[in-house]
């Protein structure tokens, strides 16, 4: 191995312990969560607060860290994240509340959120040849941390109670950190800039978001026009006012203009709602109503991951050689047949056939992810690219938060078998509606047309 590519290889170990820790500590919470519950006794509704926080906060996080990055220096944001990590793993299990546990939290996804934006930057500034390998390499690093984190969060729950899921996160940080300060890039000097943020525009997001979320977790107790009202009208007001601005938080013009993609963005949305549906639902049932422990859950959830991860290279040669649209038909195909044969797992189910039932969802996992990612870069320009995939995240994490308001809805006081059938045939109709629009999808970029 060269020289260069020794120095190549370390910069992106660096980068990359550091950016599985959002997708980590994001999904080890699903098999706590149980746990948590009993802790603090809370409903679920109240729980839910704790994954509904994490990725509001990194949703908004990722694209302002990336900025204050390309202001202050992305190697001073990338360790200042990580010491954010450290103090917030550090003060979690010493909560004296779940109001302190959630503040925690925050903190922990804001630090999480400057890693990938300030790791990406360096990588793309310092490595010039085989730049997407090393991308490539940073994007499986974060999947599989996301894939095996009710795994690993299911031993660490077994053997250290919830405290385990954020000590567990320090041999990652010191690594990184370390590994940091020798190998990362010296940041340029910094003469007199500015960082352009949108903080009018961020405000009105995260009220649109919370009016969203605070509406459907209402739905547990009835329906409510005044919080329905609120947030179209919060909706409407966020349009109104990016649209005005230079440089908005979210180019909402921009998202109006290419259809195409705003359509990719929506896609992604509804899978996302679906699969943490699932990541998040199963644990609580498994360990509510069947009774498994953490460390037999952990196993079942390998499923969603294991099958994940073998399928996503496949997918890769499949969309190289026929494009993204057939692999986005298989991953809505195998959506639908998995949300089906969750109807069919009763209070009787061997342990077995719900393995092989979640296992479906990491075949649909695989297909989908890389296959509207690629559709994605179809329908932008390279110019684009970083903005496009800032939002692309973000849907992510949209995703997953009106999941766990969906979750609320169902399991708020009572997680039963009935409640989780409901949770399966709502997946099959919105992996319907995912269906329609990978139907409606232009085949090739060429195809490509905005609205005038």
């Amino acid at each position: 191995m060269s020289k260069t590519n020794s120095k190549n290889l370390l910069l992106i170990t660096a980068v990359a312990l550091g950016t599985l820790l959002n997708p980590l500590n994001s999904s080890m919470i699903a098999v706590a969560l149980s746990r948590i519950q009993e802790r603090f006794a809370l409903s679920f509704t109240d729980a839910s607060w704790l994954i509904s926080t994490y990725y509001l906060a990194s949703a908004i996080g990722q694209p302002v860290m990336g900025k204050i990055g390309d202001a202050f220096g992305p190697k001073r944001i990338y360790l200042t994240g990580l010491l954010l990590i450290a103090v917030a793993s550090i003060a979690a299990p010493f909560s004296p509340s779940f109001g302190w546990l959630i503040g925690i939290r925050i903190v922990q996804a804001i630090g999480s959120s400057a890693l990938f934006p300030s790791g990406m930057g360096m990588i793309r500034k310092s490595i010039s040849e085989g730049q997407a390998q090393a991308l490539g390499i940073l994007s499986i690093f974060s999947s599989v941390s996301a894939a095996f984190g009710p795994s690993i969060g299911g031993f660490l729950v077994h053997f250290g109670d919830w405290p385990a899921i954020f000590t567990v996160n320090f041999p990652f940080i010191i690594a990184a950190f370390f590994m940091g300060l020798k190998i990362l890039p010296k940041d340029m000097q910094i003469s007199k800039r500015q960082v352009k943020i949108d903080y009018v525009g961020i405000l009105f997001f995260s009220l649109t978001i919370l009016s969203w979320l605070l509406f459907l977790l209402s739905m547990e107790k009835g329906f409510s026009l005044v919080k329905l009202l609120t947030s179209i009208i919060c909706t409407i007001v966020f349009y109104l006012v990016e649209s005005k601005r230079k440089q908005p938080f979210v180019d909402v013009i921009a998202l109006k203009d290419n259809l195409n993609m705003s359509l990719v963005y929506v896609q992604f949305i509804l899978i996302n709602v679906i699969f943490y549906s699932i990541f998040f639902g199963i644990p609580l049932y498994l360990q509510s109503v069947r009774h498994f422990d953490s460390k037999t859950t952990g196993i079942i959830m390998l499923s969603i991951a294991g099958f994940g991860v073998i399928v996503s290279p496949l997918t890769g040669r499949w969309i190289d050689r026929s494009g993204s649209k057939p692999a986005l038909f298989a991953g809505v195909a195998t959506i639908i047949l998995g949300s089906f044969m969750l109807l069919t797992i009763k209070e009787s189910s061997p342990a077995i056939w719900i393995f092989l039932c979640l296992s479906v969802f990491g075949l649909s996992n695989g297909f989908n992810n890389l296959g509207l990612q690629t559709a994605l870069y179809s329908f932008v320009s390279p110019s684009e690219t970083g903005a496009a995939s800032g939002l692309f995240m973000t849907s992510r994490y949209i995703g997953t938060i009106f999941s766990s308001s969906l979750l609320g809805i169902l399991f708020g006081h009572q997680i039963t078998t009935n409640h989780f059938h409901v949770m399966a045939i709502i997946c099959v109709i919105i992996g319907i509606l995912i269906l329609g629009l990978t139907i409606r999808m232009p085949r090739r970029q060429g195809e490509n047309q905005s609205n005038p």
